[in-house]
């Protein structure tokens, strides 16, 4: 059952059956029964309680398999000991879904967790959805279903709001109806035995009702799940998220709570950032965030112009900002110009720009529209402080014309209490965002632009990248390292080692020899050429460095031979001879790659300033592979030695594509190698020569750990198996594969060369050329999510160039609301009726068989004759539908 059919069940269920309904007073039972009835829901409600034939009036039931009308929804209130046979009953009785209520469960330990087993089971077998357990419930105010026992309900609205806790919910619900605050969705979503984060995420990104989505997580769950469905949804809807667990105390704390593991915060921020979601660090900051998004537009940037009458509130106001990461916008000289003449001289001369305290409202009129156009600024912040002289209210109706800038967000903070009442109504009616205190303004436009920032970063299309293919010869080199460590029980590689697996995916290394004498470290070093770095080779020493197994510029054979008896002692067994490799003089930076395995998003990759100091100076950043150049190079961005790295100023320049692209390569070797544990490539020396790794460490999974349970990325990478090369009747070879980030100009090009007759048969000619080709359009069709759709293009080479181009497209997108999958076929006008439609929608069938899909459908227009015979010739029943004026191929699950 698709996870939109299934919440469906729980949101608008057409019979509800409440197990557990009491009588007695204060019981959970009751409440749950008497919210259900209080409002009509468009269902009916059955208690169920084989000890009275009535509850509050009501009719009651002994069990589930006794009520004689449809039951979509049970609600479960029984002790946590028999809730897995309540379950097998509802399973058995045809219920599509659950709440359960009940506490007791994981959070107990071993037997908790057994009982959570078996409701799985049972819930599987009767394909149920089950919500909870350990959940207050789920309300829908628009539809009038309150399925929780919350104390009161929920104030209609445009805003879901997703819990795993409990108390936190009913303390939000009372908070709601004193505020005025509504609600599309009010769920609690308790340890998400079965219903998680993306379930959620997926059924509220096609509510109708609702415009933007609130979460309160402790855990994340399912990782991958949370991902894919946050990445679909975010750009449509503003996903805020308060996450519990940020400090060490914290995240135990939660993990005994919701008995789930909690992972590193910084991988979390990462998580977040892939996928599009904002971070907010107070529960109101939800609140505040989906207010301003439902009022103002997303700032272009980082830069702020804060209007004021008030210095020291603009100070606090723009020290916010700068810690946050935002900045003060530089006003131009045709702006500061046009304030010099008509401020009064003592004016700050700049940003913030103070109208100083006897400013009235046609001062700050005229300031706030000169400031409102200034190109530099990509938000404006306007403060008023009361002061005797001046009408909070006209200053606010100043700023009401700016309430709706293009692409520019207005905010404003009137502080104070009773005196600027009347301004801030005037504020709040006009749709200009208003808080009490400037620097909670400032904190404000820091979130809108790192949303904004994160967005643009999910669909930055990346500097093509041709990935350096591993081929056999250097895969085989890497496998034979493996092969040996394990041969050996060993986990821990040597240098030389480490440097082989980095070489097969293109990661440039210093020469290292291995010698196993004092005469055969002589010989290397000669041969390499002095000065050298002799270093301890070890299959049991992991930090070379901190036992004395490192000697630098070692610049004479007699030095070689001092430094080689000096390693053999000072480490002791760990000694199993030396590497030799060149001592690398450069003006260059020293930084560090890595990876480890995080507990919750699995292999992670690091990037942080290198050498000695790696782990003295906290200067890192954390990304998720696969990655694109531009994810890449936005995770680099995030440290101080990037900076570095990046600046103009004199000193030679380094080729940060080049980082780029190894960053890139590295992840590679990560996604494709989950028998590596830990890698680091420390130093990874960056310099105008180019980029080299000095020294590396990998790190190997226990042996006895089995392949499937390796550990794995949570984000999909590039699924080589679905890779084809495939001849044409004329001898031409296509290659046929998924699409990739990348693939946009190719896409582009396409496109661009299609005949409006091709056009009209795959879209019935609806879309103009600038539609197709807009950066919007194409970058969601190169950036997919390979477990949600399969896109495959087609492709030639130029011969001589080595460039090639996209001639055919098959898409593949999973259906969220039944078993299946929908594809679409568009093929170039100049290889058309040579096969290649057929042979994408044939690649296209086998990806949904080996997916495990489901059933595969097409819509075709009436006059495609030839994709309906194609179809006909893969086994495609094809029929009319008059409902949708189409043909429609169906494959019942390849």
């Amino acid at each position: 059952m698709g996870s939109r059919s299934g919440l469906d069940a729980v949101f608008a269920p057409r019979g509800v059956a409440v197990i557990g309904a009491s009588d007695r007073e204060g019981s959970v039972g009751r409440t749950l029964l008497r919210n259900m009835i209080e409002r009509p829901f468009g269902g009916t409600v059955y208690p169920v309680n084989p000890a009275h034939e009535q509850v509050l009036g009501i009719k009651a039931y002994p069990s589930i398999a006794d009520i004689p009308g449809v039951v979509d929804l049970a609600v479960i209130a029984t002790p946590a000991a028999g809730v897995p046979g309540v379950v097998r009953d509802c399973a058995d009785r045809g219920v599509r879904a659950a709440v359960i209520i009940t506490a007791g469960f994981r959070e107990t330990g071993p037997a908790g967790v057994e009982l959570e087993r078996r409701i799985r089971s049972e819930a599987r077998r009767g394909k149920m959805r089950i919500v909870g357990p350990n959940c207050v419930g789920v309300i829908d105010p628009v539809r009038g279903l309150n399925a929780t026992f919350a104390g009161t309900g929920a104030l209609p609205g445009r805003v879901a709001f997703v819990s795993q806790s409990g108390a936190l919910c009913t303390a939000i619900l009372d908070w709601s109806l004193e505020a005025n605050v509504g609600f599309s969705k009010f769920v609690s979503i308790g340890t998400m035995l079965d219903v998680g984060w993306g379930d959620v995420i997926s059924y509220l990104g096609d509510d109708p009702q609702t415009d933007s989505i609130l979460l309160a997580m402790e855990s994340v769950g399912d990782a991958a799940a949370f991902l894919s469905a946050a990445r679909a949804v975010a750009l449509a809807k503003p996903i805020i998220v308060i996450k519990a667990g940020r400090t060490g105390e914290a995240a135990k704390a939660a993990a005994s709570h919701t008995g789930a593991l909690t992972g590193s915060d910084d991988v979390l921020d990462a998580a977040f950032r892939r996928c599009g979601v904002l971070r907010v660090e107070r529960i109101d900051e939800l609140f505040m965030m989906a207010d301003i998004l439902s009022k103002q537009p997303a700032p272009a940037g980082r830069r702020l112009a804060i209007v004021t009458n008030a210095g020291g509130p603009g100070i606090l106001a723009t020290d916010v900002l700068i810690s946050g990461g935002g900045e003060l916008a530089t006003l131009s000289a045709q702006t500061l110009a046009a304030l010099d003449a008509m401020l009064p001289k003592h004016w700050s001369h700049g940003n913030p720009v103070d109208l100083l305290g006897d400013a009235d409202a046609e001062r700050y009129a005229k300031a706030i529209d000169l400031v409102a156009h200034e190109p530099g600024a990509d938000g404006v912040l306007v403060i008023f402080a009361p002061q005797g002289m001046t009408e909070a209210s006209a200053v606010a109706r100043s700023l009401e014309p700016y309430a709706h800038l293009s692409g520019k967000p207005v905010l404003a903070s009137w502080m104070g209490g009773a005196t600027t009442e009347q301004g801030v109504s005037i504020l709040k009616h006009a749709g200009i965002p208003h808080f009490a205190y400037a620097d909670t303004a400032a904190r404000m436009f820091n979130y809108l632009w790192k949303r904004r920032q994160a967005i643009r970063a999910l669909y930055e299309t990346p500097e093509p990248l041709h990935l350096r293919e591993v081929d056999a010869g250097q895969r085989a080199q890497a496998d034979a390292v493996l092969a040996a460590a394990r041969a050996q029980g060993r986990v821990l590689l040597t240098e030389i080692e480490s440097k082989r697996i980095l070489e097969a995916y293109g990661v440039p290394v210093t020469q290292t020899l291995l010698a196993a004498s004092v005469d055969d470290a002589v010989c290397a070093a000669e041969r390499l050429g002095y000065p050298v770095v002799i270093k301890l080779n070890s299959t049991r020493v992991t930090h070379k460095a901190r036992i004395g197994g490192v000697r630098l510029n070692v610049a004479t054979a007699e030095s070689v031979r001092i430094a080689y008896r000096e390693i053999a002692e000072q480490t002791g067994e760990a000694f199993e001879g030396v590497s030799v490799q060149p001592m690398v003089a450069s003006r260059g930076y020293e930084v560090m790659i890595g990876s480890s395995v995080d507990a919750q998003f699995g292999p992670v990759i690091a990037f942080a300033l290198g050498g000695s100091l790696v782990e003295v100076v906290a200067d890192r950043a954390v990304a998720l592979p696969p990655l694109t150049t531009t994810l890449a190079r936005r995770m680099m961005e995030r440290t101080r030695i990037y900076q570095a790295l990046a600046r103009e100023d004199g000193f030679a320049p380094v080729d940060l594509a080049e980082l780029e692209a190894l960053v890139v390569r590295f992840a590679q070797l990560v996604v494709d190698r989950p028998r590596i544990k830990e890698i680091d490539v420390n130093p990874l020396l960056v310099s105008p020569e180019g980029v080299i790794a000095l020294d590396a460490r990998i790190v190997l999974h226990d042996h006895a750990l089995a392949d499937a349970d390796l550990p794995r990325p949570v984000i999909r990478a590039f699924p080589e198996r679905y890779v084809w090369t495939w001849p044409l009747q004329s001898g031409e070879r296509l290659r046929i594969r998924p699409i990739r980030p990348e693939d946009e100009p190719a896409m582009s090009a396409f496109h661009r060369s299609l005949s409006e007759a091709s056009i009209h048969l795959r879209y019935g000619g609806i879309p103009t050329l600038d539609e197709r080709v807009a950066h919007e359009q194409l970058s969601r069709m190169c950036f997919i999510d390979y477990d949600r759709e399969m896109t495959l293009v087609a492709e030639r080479e130029h011969p001589g160039s080595g460039e090639s181009a996209v001639v055919g497209v098959g898409n593949l997108v999973r259906l969220r609301d039944e078993d299946g999958a929908e594809f679409a076929i568009l093929v170039g006008d100049g290889y058309q009726h040579r096969g290649l439609g057929s042979e994408l929608l044939s690649r296209l069938t086998e990806i949904a068989r080996e997916e495990r899909w489901g059933t595969v459908v097409g819509y075709i227009m009436q006059e495609n004759l030839a994709m309906q015979d194609v179809c006909r010739r893969l086994g495609f029943s094809v029929r009319f539908v008059p409902a949708e004026g189409l043909m429609v191929a169906r494959l019942e699950r390849p």
